[in-house]
């Protein structure tokens, strides 16, 4: 495309939804036509052959041409159902053509439907399935796909020489085999994508300098706690202590770990390294908020002043704390302190505005207008796979915790009808050792779709055969109120997934999950979770309908949350990633994010050898 047309070039490009090079250059061709001419017949397939129209007639409309085959001398004989004057003209008696269709043997005699007449012999014409036309998207390509643009983009020459060969093929047998690309280019298409994926990413990243260096001293936390900390709590705290010494970059970090990983210590330590100045944390339920203030007041220093923020309950004074902790409640408090550190916890549980509205209460801009920062670190306690992670981390720092300060004995298993005598006298005997009991129903209300009993089903023959049976679900607004009174009286727990994320329940040692192949295994590790806090060995059953479901069975053996993720991430759809703020609909083509670890990490390799100016 000249220059003129470059305005053009950006409207196709704006149809296609393209921004990159490499965007352009990854819309493979979905087939090709190639009129290079075939050496010997072949029956099934078409064929592209020299031929001379040796016959000519009409019959019940249609017509009827016999051609001499150049090579072999032998007769094919083709029908046109919907012929034209073009096609009588075309192909009078003694005229020769190049003739294009899929050969077919009837009774010993050669046959081709409607053949083409090739005009241009020897070409391969790649096709693309697009929102332009084919003349508008082999034109781009034509354009901007070639040797030096690759090279500028940091391909290397044998992902060049791929992509080059794929557009521009010179021999169909070396690029396509069977309808699909050769195998060997496959692991080149997925590191290509990749790399542009990351790099892409890479661009969005904004950093901004930070309102004040934080190096207050953990000490005073640390020694006075009455256990240790794991060496992946104290890798991640490590980091943060780095990432808030810095002033030329406020820090932007996403703390991953997994159930029971002890994230709370690591969110206590960021508050005492922003000593003497100001912190915040916000937590997406009062549930959450008021489990991490009571975890705050018992193993933060006497001296740390803390407040509690939430929607008609409040501890302290948040104007004067050195530590605030609320809900979103805090977004409606005009008269917030100057903090120069904000935490937010689960933070994919809030709305983007919400998680805006912090940043930009905490936001503020010199006198130079040169916008400052505070720092910034947010928690989730739902597993990411590693794949995930190292594309996560070109938008911000990622640090994962896959370990638990304790060994946790949670016995997973699948149970159905038939078990159901024995969980019951299970369920009496946890009782009977003052442990709790959770089931979970997959609906609040009965319904002819879901063949389980809904909540509301079940609860009369609980109540009738336990005391200290509480029910709640997600449209109870008195939830938390029941939570806190389950936990400190209950016996059993009847709920929906409202508990996934939530409550530390210390005494629970079995949950039943009803329904369980209806859940995401992410969902059903977030619920497990919920067991087994504090070292009691627990247990954790499936039950369901069906038998023999595989994808419970591989839960059943895994563990560890990251382990899950990925798992998950198979099972659901491996070209789905979760991307930047957690949830996207990213879709690969190539790429497989449940298995293609190594290609992301050497994309991300190639990147930051770029950055350092060292090409391969």
């Amino acid at each position: 495309m000249e220059e003129a047309s470059m305005e053009e070039a950006k409207q196709l490009f704006k149809k296609l939804k393209i921004h990159t090079l490499l965007d352009l250059a990854l819309l493979t061709p979905t087939s090709y036509n190639d009129t290079t001419l075939t050496p010997t017949p072949q029956l099934g397939k078409v064929n592209t052959l020299e031929a001379k129209v040796i016959e000519s007639s009409i019959y019940a409309g249609k017509l009827r041409v016999t051609f001499l085959l150049t090579s072999s001398g032998r007769r094919v004989s083709s029908t046109f159902f919907r012929a034209t004057p073009y096609h009588h003209k075309l192909f009078e008696v003694g005229s020769a053509h190049v003739i294009q269709g899929r050969l077919e043997e009837y009774k010993g005699f050669l046959q081709m439907s409607q053949p083409k007449s090739i005009k241009q012999v020897g070409k391969i014409t790649p096709k693309y399935q697009t929102v332009l036309k084919e003349s508008e998207i082999t034109s781009l390509i034509a354009c901007y796909v070639n040797e030096q643009n690759l090279f500028n983009a940091g391909l290397d020459s044998k992902e060049v020489a791929t992509i080059l060969s794929m557009h521009f093929p010179k021999n169909l047998q070396e690029v396509y085999a069977g309808g699909s690309f050769k195998l060997d280019f496959i692991p080149v298409l997925k590191f290509i994508e990749a790399y542009n994926h990351l790099k892409k990413l890479r661009g969005k990243r904004a950093d901004f300098p930070a309102r004040r260096a934080l190096s207050g001293s953990i000490k005073p936390f640390v020694e006075h706690l009455p256990f240790t900390l794991t060496n992946e709590q104290q890798t991640v705290i490590a980091q943060i202590q780095k990432d808030l010494a810095r002033t030329d970059k406020a820090a932007k970090r996403m703390v991953v770990g997994d159930v029971g990983s002890g994230k709370t210590m690591v969110i206590l330590a960021a508050a005492m390294m922003a000593l003497p100045h100001k912190s915040i944390l916000m937590a997406p339920t009062s549930l959450l908020a008021l489990q991490l203030y009571e975890e705050a007041c018992k193993y933060l220093p006497n001296e740390v002043n803390i407040a509690l923020v939430m929607q008609g309950n409040h501890q302290g004074d948040y104007r004067s704390a050195d530590f605030i902790i609320g809900t979103h409640a805090l977004l409606y408090k005009e008269d917030l302190p100057e903090v120069s550190l904000v935490m937010i916890d689960e933070q994919h549980r809030f709305g983007t505005k919400q998680r805006q509205s912090l940043e930009v209460l905490a936001g503020e801009a010199d006198a130079t207008q040169t916008t400052k920062k505070p720092h910034f670190i947010q928690f989730s306690a739902t597993p990411i796979p590693r794949t995930q992670a190292m594309m996560e981390s070109e938008l911000l720092d990622v640090s994962l915790i896959t370990t638990t300060p304790f060994d946790r004995e949670v016995l997973t298993q699948t149970i159905g009808k038939q078990d159901f005598s024995s969980l019951l006298a299970h369920i009496k005997e946890e009782i009977a050792q003052e442990h709790q009991v959770l089931l979970v129903y997959p609906l609040v209300e009965e319904s002819s779709e879901v063949p389980y009993q809904s909540l509301e089903e079940s609860r009369g023959f609980w109540e009738e055969k336990f005391d200290g049976v509480y029910v709640t679900h997600g449209k109870d607004k008195q939830k938390e109120e029941v939570l806190l009174e389950f936990r400190e009286k209950g016996n059993i727990l009847l709920a929906t997934t409202v508990v996934e994320v939530g409550i530390s329940l210390p005494r629970l040692t079995l949950v039943v999950i009803v329904g369980a192949e209806r859940l995401g295994l992410a969902t059903l590790h977030q619920l497990r979770g919920r067991v087994g806090r504090n070292g009691l060995k627990s247990w954790c059953y499936l039950y369901s309908n069906t038998q023999n479901n595989f994808r419970l069975e591989q839960f059943c053996q895994t563990t560890n949350g990251f382990d899950i993720a990925k798992l998950d991430l198979k099972f659901r759809n491996s070209g789905d990633i979760l991307d930047g703020t957690i949830q996207s609909g990213q879709k690969f083509k190539w790429l497989d994010m449940a298995e293609d670890e190594e290609i992301i990490m050497r994309a991300k390799n190639r990147l930051n050898a770029i950055k350092l100016g060292i090409r391969n």
